[in-house]
């Protein structure tokens, strides 16, 4: 039941019970207690009504004084609201204190996990990541790529770079891979037949050219006579070929001394600043060209192409290299605690800080809203929202009064 409809009630109750009293024979007791008990009941009613109705109007409209209290203090209670708010109910500290208890890496973490099992969700961020790379403008990003690697290229120091790349490649034996690779391939070249012929024809052509004179251009000449050009060719292909072999044995003196030559040959080239330049201006001015724009572009159409395939793939697999990929870094994060308890640190931080920069946003957004309401919204929400316990005062008053009412009518008998 409605409490100003009750209020109302208990007042028109001591009202009625007194009017009647009235017209009762005054001889007896307990209608001199009743009309007593009505009586007060009835001033308690009143004053009680008058109380709780000045705190929102002027009561019967009347401008009495030191009525309509809300209205006329409206700014300090708005006031103090704020305050009490920001200060008190919401000051910085005590949410900074709740943030800090709540774990906000596990909670989040929890709630990922809880959205990530759900088939419908997975599907949804790999569609996500589909429309994003499509959409992804690769001729704006082409130009800021190639301008980035560029610049990278003019500033990059290359001395260390190659001194560093060339060290490596000698400790992870890169220089005798492709001292090696070049062997097998020569030795694959020399055992082809028309190797062979090429070979002797060569040769053939440049003994021919020779003029010895004398009993050794005798002997010359014999011997170019007796060998044609295909013993020539054999002679040296297994020529060609025993020394490959000789030179793919780890123990060939001759084998590491060309590997000691290359290296000081590699060493020499990393410390030739003017070559370097050289060679650091030519391969930016190659990628700052049209040739390396084109090629930059076609190289990411190849990469979103792919990526888009595989995604494509996994969408109708219901995502699950989404859950594969999460499934990972959750794995990485148990076995590492220190780096979750890093990240707590961090987003819990990072979440004070924002408390820290928008609090004062609390007490702001109060005012702008109650600036926003009139008068009369406003005392309609307070009635709403406090008006309900207030008229039990008025039902109270009104019972008190008749207690005391009928304790006083006691005493005066």
């Amino acid at each position: 039941m409605n409490t100003r409809y009750i209020a109302g009630l208990s007042l028109a109750v001591m009202a009625s019970g007194f009017l009647i009293t009235l017209f009762l024979p005054h001889n007896s007791t307990w209608v001199f207690l009743l009309q007593g008990g009505f009586e007060a009941g009835l001033v308690g009613g009143i004053a009680d009504w008058f109380a709780v109705t000045a705190l929102f109007r002027h009561p019967f409209g009347l401008p009495i004084p030191h009525t309509s209290l809300l209205l006329k203090n409206r700014d300090k209670i708005v006031n103090s609201l704020i305050s009490a708010m920001e200060n008190e109910l919401l000051n910085k500290e005590s949410i900074e204190n709740k943030i800090k208890k709540l774990n906000l890496f596990r909670l989040v973490s929890a709630e990922i996990t809880k959205l990530i099992r759900q088939k419908k969700i997975r599907t949804s961020i790999v569609e996500l990541l589909i429309q994003a790379i499509t959409r992804l403008p690769l001729e704006k990003a082409v130009p800021l790529i190639q301008s980035g690697i560029t610049a990278y290229i003019r500033e990059l120091d290359m001395k260390n770079g190659v001194n560093t790349v060339m060290t490596r490649m000698m400790n992870q034996g890169y220089d005798e891979k492709a001292l090696d690779y070049i062997l097998h391939e020569a030795a694959d070249w020399s055992a082809r037949p028309d190797t062979r012929m090429l070979l002797g024809r060569l040769a053939s052509e440049k003994l021919n050219e020779l003029r010895v004179g004398g009993l050794m251009g005798f002997a010359f000449q014999a011997f170019i006579g007796f060998m044609n050009e295909e013993k020539l060719g054999g002679i040296l292909q297994n020529l060609l070929e025993s020394g490959i072999r000789d030179l793919l044995a780890e123990e060939n003196a001759y084998r590491s001394t060309i590997i000691r030559e290359i290296r000081v040959r590699l060493f020499l080239l990393a410390e030739d600043d003017e070559r370097l330049a050289r060679l650091k201006e030519l391969i930016a001015d190659q990628i700052e060209g049209d040739k390396g724009q084109a090629f930059l572009h076609s190289r990411m159409e190849h990469i979103r192409a792919f990526i888009l395939s595989k995604l494509q793939e996994d969408q109708q697999r219901g995502g699950r290299a989404v859950f594969a990929v999460y499934r990972f870094i959750v794995r990485k994060l148990n076995e590492h605690p220190e780096q979750a308890a890093a990240w707590e640190d961090r987003l819990t931080d990072y979440v004070v800080r924002l408390v820290e920069a928008n609090h004062y946003r609390i007490g702001k957004l109060v005012k702008e809203n109650l600036e926003q309401m009139d008068d009369a919204t406003l005392v309609r929400m307070l009635e709403e929202k406090v008006g309900k316990d207030l008229q039990w005062i008025r039902v109270n008053g009104a019972l008190c009064g008749f207690a005391v009412g009928i304790v006083l009518s006691l005493i005066q008998l």
